[in-house]
């Protein structure tokens, strides 16, 4: 039985997974690694301490999916419409920009639900706090090694963390990424930001007339969102969570400082917005080093093959673009070189 390993419980990740035990002509043995401590990447959902159903999206926020792509992915939402794991998007969300044929949809339990789905499909095994640093070839297998724990070995290892991770592995990996891969991957660029989460007691009220709010006059705030409200979830027994997102200048400026103190400058700046906010009872301030590819890896799109025996793929949005259907791309041509090896 074949072993193969997915770095990365993202988007494209866990779709991976998904597709090859779909596919698969003969049975596999699937591990999934994250180094983090749940599943989601940039698409992840925060829980209150207090009430673990008070949820906020501390990644992506809404999925916009334009007419080329209903039409081509449709199979994809079909699957999370029909599972009630996606819905219309029916909230205000002042300042959003509608191309015409558009649509949005948001995730009633967080988008990191939609992650969750796919990790289910997959059956397969999967292991958080997992960081991947080195990978070495041994007798025409992956050597995979991480921070805690012993070395493991693999018939098939798919990448699918950002770019700049890729590069920092080490062992024999580095000596077969070839002059242009290395460079096409070193081209791959990502924005900075902070996402705050706010978590509200019961019977907390924010009255405003949106559920979202771009804000544009702001240095250090681009979007402000009440989840609760963007799901159209109303509940008098779990409170409301807000998701502020910082702009993109503030995050790299700010990128090197603690969590603390920049959690109290977006804080600060809040009172700029919303000025008779409720105190919260508690907060989550992430750090998106890699939030959106703002230049993808131009000659691999979708992905890139390290090693053909064994088997050593990239995939990810550094391959395609930042969003939903960037994702499924990348997860769909990985599988295609995969195919012939499964």
């Amino acid at each position: 039985m074949a072993r193969v390993l997915i770095v990365g419980a993202g988007l494209t990740g866990s779709l991976c997974a998904a597709l090859l035990r779909k596919e698969a002509s003969c049975p596999l043995h699937l591990s999934v690694w994250d180094k983090a401590g749940d599943s989601g990447g940039r698409m992840t959902t925060a829980s209150s301490p207090y009430n673990p159903q008070s949820t906020v999206d501390l990644g992506a926020q809404y999925i916009t999916c334009s007419p080329h792509f209903a039409k081509k992915h449709q199979s994809f939402y079909d699957e999370l419409l029909a599972h009630g794991i996606l819905k219309p998007l029916t909230s205000i969300i002042e300042g959003m920009v509608i191309k015409e044929g558009d649509c949005n949809f948001v995730a009633p339990q967080g988008v990191s639900s939609i992650i969750n789905h796919y990790l289910k499909e997959s059956g397969a095994d999967i292991y958080f706090r997992q960081c991947v640093t080195q990978i070495n070839l041994r007798n025409d297998k992956w050597e995979v090694s991480k921070e805690t724990g012993f070395p493991e070995q693999f018939d098939i290892v798919v990448l699918t963390m950002p770019a700049p991770q890729i590069l920092q592995l080490r062992g024999d990996i580095e000596n077969l990424i070839s002059e242009c891969q290395r460079q096409q991957l070193e081209s791959v660029s990502y924005s900075s930001r902070y996402a705050l989460g706010l978590f509200y007691e019961a019977g907390t009220k924010i009255d405003v007339p949106w559920a979202g709010q771009y804000i544009t006059s702001n240095p250090c705030i681009r979007f402000i969102c009440i989840d609760n409200k963007k799901r159209n979830i109303e509940s008098s027994e779990i409170g409301p969570s807000l998701v502020i997102h910082t702009t993109v200048p503030f995050g790299v400026t700010y990128l090197e400082h603690s969590t603390e103190d920049v959690q109290e400058l977006i804080l600060q700046q809040m009172e700029n917005i919303l000025p008779r906010l409720p105190q919260p009872v508690a907060t989550k301030c992430q750090k998106w080093r890699h939030s959106q590819v703002t230049n993808a890896a131009a000659n691999f799109p979708g992905q890139m093959t390290l090693h053909l025996k064994p088997l050593l793929v990239c995939g990810g949005d550094g391959f395609t673009q930042s969003n939903f259907d960037g994702c499924i791309t990348s997860a769909l041509c990985v599988l295609e070189a995969l195919k012939n090896h499964i």
